[in-house]
């Protein structure tokens, strides 16, 4: 007899919220009575969810952001949720967590360099808190091309999940049985789950179909085993934004708890997870993978580089991504410039920066793994400098300053203020003065609706850099946050 099993992946993930400068997330309207979005969300999904032992059975992905500021605010949720993900890797040899690239920036729109230090700073973030190597990666909004995937595999990432129309094919192919993309050189293929696209769209977006567990079961879930032409063990994937559970739809947190607690195993269905289901399923087909799409718009990758159906109007992404674009290259090159003079490996001392950002280790001991001279407290603390500029570069591709129709929203704005403290840290190290380059680019970013621009952003957030009380320059000196 076939075996018919579920696996429910949800993808936890907010905007970055904190202030750029101070570190603070500011109090936010319409989150009341909570001081801002993360707390609401978190009391009404995150929490819930950890407590009713949900993510222990499903598969998921937390972003690294999201869960750094969850340790900071909540650390018993924060225990719960790893405890939790622990227990199938000690049982199985597998966990049930993924990995994420670590900013949230849109892989394909990336510099092969910037997709190399996201996967690895992401892989390095969930080793660090899950205590094991991830399996699988979570890619920002499912964005892939062909070098993403081959990075994946550098870096031992086995399988990733995607929507079914990011994948080519000339036959009708079933979405319960994993598949294989081949890779350029002698690498292993990547392994990819594509999710069931009628049930993932109405448990997202039809709150009827969620309202009762028996129904959703009886109803939607056992008529697509029913109706399926494969003739070997089969696993429905339903994918979602894990936020659903609780905060977007009232009460769902408790309808995945029925369904994951006792519901499927009367209906004969069982529980399972992507590396779960690979011990005992391994793909055998290939396919073709369709490059630069998303799961979140039918137009590609345009939504995060310009006007597209999902958002008109917008005519400020175009020339914001090209800003931001030039405005990096530049940063880059100064980075570059200031670092050959102390290793000859730039990018890998950048790489490894994650581990001094998460407090695994100091700046100090961060420098003396990579850099053979003796370097003076004035030089470690530049190079300190330097580096938190490129982490700042970094969150300057956050994909949410894309996302939305409207340029005035907190999310561009922040993207925008991140790029105005790489080039303030940047001037304190090298002198380069960058803000002129920034000015002359980000003036051509305008919000049709209230005018604001994207040059009037940068210079509020570039003279805060400049006033921000020195007794809080160890916000950009890691090796103060961070010494031993």
């Amino acid at each position: 007899m076939e075996l018919n099993a579920l696996c429910v992946h949800a993808h936890f993930y907010q905007p970055p919220r904190e202030d750029p400068l101070s570190g603070l997330i500011p109090d936010e309207v319409g989150a009341e009575p909570y001081r801002n979005w993360n707390e609401r969300i978190h009391a009404e999904c995150y929490r819930p969810n950890a407590l009713l032992g949900n993510f222990e059975k499903i598969s998921f992905n937390i972003g690294p952001t999201l869960f750094g500021w969850m340790e900071h605010h909540d650390k018993e949720t924060y225990d719960l949720i790893i405890a939790q993900e622990r227990k199938n890797y000690l049982t199985h040899g597998v966990g049930n967590g993924m990995a994420q690239a670590y900013n949230h920036i849109i892989l394909p729109l990336a510099k092969k360099q910037d997709k190399i230090t996201q996967i690895k700073w992401g892989i390095a973030d969930f080793k660090h808190r899950f205590g094991h190597k991830p399996m699988g990666m979570w890619l920002p909004e499912t964005a892939v091309d062909l070098e993403t995937l081959s990075i994946l595999a550098d870096n031992q990432i086995k399988f990733t999940l995607l929507a079914p129309w990011q994948i080519q094919s000339t036959e009708k192919l079933e979405k319960d049985q994993a598949y294989l993309i081949a890779l350029p050189g002698n690498r292993d293929p990547m392994i990819v789950f594509l999710y069931e696209r009628n049930l993932s769209t109405a448990v997202s977006f039809r709150p009827e179909t969620t309202r009762n567990a028996e129904f959703f079961i009886d109803q939607c879930l056992i008529p697509s085993f029913v109706s399926s032409k494969t003739t070997s063990d089969r696993m429905t994937l339903i994918a979602s934004d894990g936020e659903l559970y609780g905060h977007h739809r009232s009460f769902r947190d408790k309808f995945l708890a029925h369904i994951l607690n006792g519901a499927l195993k009367q209906r004969n269905v069982q529980i399972t997870y992507p590396g779960l289901w690979l011990q005992t399923h391994q793909p055998q087909k290939f396919i073709k993978l369709n490059e630069n799409t998303s799961w979140s718009c039918h137009h590609g990758i345009v939504r995060w580089m310009g006007e597209c159906g999902c958002t008109p109007g917008a005519s400020w992404k175009a020339p914001l991504r090209y800003s931001l674009e030039k405005l990096a290259e530049e940063i880059d090159q100064e980075y570059i410039s200031y670092m050959k003079q102390y290793t000859d490996d730039v990018w890998k001392i950048r790489n490894d920066y994650i581990d001094v950002f998460l407090g695994k280790r100091s700046l100090k001991d961060h420098l003396q793994d990579h850099i053979t001279q003796t370097l003076s407290p004035d030089q470690i603390t530049c190079i300190g400098m330097i580096l938190a500029a490129q982490y700042e570069r970094q969150r300057v591709f956050t994909s949410c300053g894309w996302f939305f129709d409207n340029f005035h929203r907190i999310e561009p704005q922040n993207n925008i203020a991140y790029a105005a403290q790489s080039v303030w840290l940047t001037k304190q190290v090298t002198g380069a003065d960058l803000k002129t380059k920034a000015i002359a680019l980000l003036k051509n970013v305008r919000d049709p609706k209230t005018g604001l621009r994207g040059d009037t952003v940068f210079m509020e957030k570039y003279l805060r850099s400049e006033n921000f009380s020195e007794d809080k320059v160890s916000y950009f000196n890691p090796s103060s946050n961070f010494s031993s």
